[in-house]
């Protein structure tokens, strides 16, 4: 069953990170319900097992409405079953938190101890917003050096949206760029360099996986068998590399603050309100679906504690 979980979640092109989570879920639910076949559970265990994670588990909100994500795509999309409406389920608490920023001086101080492509990716994920999978998605056709913008593909949301290409990384970008052609060019030598091709893509253009257009422009040193088919390929750099370099570089320059890729972006927008840019084109520019989203960053608007003056300091 498992494996027609994997086969639907294709065809309707789900990203393969999702896939892995959706099956796991599954696999979890049958196992907490004594192997049975989901055929013969409902609305009730899909409660129960729901109910378990927030009370037992003790998981983040965000990790049970993954868990309810991949239950309802089994009944819904494999099982061709509707589940009643669940009432009864224990919701996990959506903690209510701001988003963690570093100041410019901080940002430039964790940039500075980073070099090659680390320092890049970096420089990308704070200079553009993009998430951290959007960049390493990154086809050397998104980057448009003439017109100084950057188009991210199947973001959150299945959207596409442009975001800013800075000018300060576009001799980097296009160093690198070179350096992915070139790489794809030893795999065509070799007898390989088809990229994987999204949606029906392959199929309508069978040659454009060879084009340099299509590759990753950050590729991975090494080719793999893609899980999806098991086809041999250049996929895009691992996203712990980036990670592992974050975590390094704000242990070098002594930052107490956590440090993902996700920090940067979040830096991305509080500088940009700072700067007084208006929010709707920050909204834009992160591919949020709605300014709702982007206002977790408006407290650096009216500055919040930053902006009052402690009645110690009066003295």
């Amino acid at each position: 069953m498992l494996d027609e979980v994997r086969r639907v979640m294709r065809v309707k092109h789900y990203a393969i990170r999702t896939e892995r989570a959706y099956v796991d879920w599954i696999r979890r639910f049958i196992q907490a319900n004594g192997r049975r076949h989901p055929r013969e559970l409902g609305g009730r265990e899909v409660e129960a097992f729901l109910s378990l994670l927030a009370v037992r588990g003790r998981v983040a909100a965000s990790t049970q409405n993954q868990a309810l994500a991949a239950l309802l795509f089994l009944y819904r999309e494999v099982l061709k079953t509707e589940l009643p409406w669940m009432d009864k389920v224990v919701r996990a608490k959506r903690p209510e938190r701001v988003p963690v920023v570093l100041s410019v001086a901080e940002v430039r101080a964790l940039l500075a101890v980073l070099e090659g492509r680390p320092w890049l990716l970096a420089s990308l994920l704070y200079g553009s917003g993009m998430r951290l999978m959007e960049v390493l998605r990154l086809r050397i056709k998104d980057v448009d050096f003439g017109r100084g913008e950057i188009t991210v593909r199947e973001g959150k949301g299945a959207r596409d949206r442009r975001t800013v290409l800075p000018a300060s990384l576009v001799e980097p970008l296009q160093r690198q760029v070179d350096r992915a052609r070139a790489l794809h060019a030893v795999d065509l030598r070799e007898g390989f360099g088809q990229a994987w091709l999204p949606f029906a893509l392959a199929r309508k253009y069978p040659n454009a996986g060879r084009e340099p257009g299509w590759q990753y422009l950050f590729p991975s040193e090494r080719r793999s068998a893609d899980p999806r088919d098991g086809v041999v390929r250049r996929h895009h750099l691992d996203d712990q590399v980036v990670g592992r370099a974050l975590k390094g570089a704000a242990r070098r320059v002594g930052l107490v603050k956590p440090v993902s890729a996700h920090t940067l972006r979040h830096s991305f927008a509080t500088h940009l309100l700072e700067a007084g840019y208006d929010i709707r084109t920050v909204q834009e520019l992160l591919g949020h679906k709605d300014v709702a989203t982007t206002q977790i960053y408006t407290h650096v608007l009216n500055r919040g504690a930053g902006g009052v003056l402690s009645p110690l300091d009066r003295q």
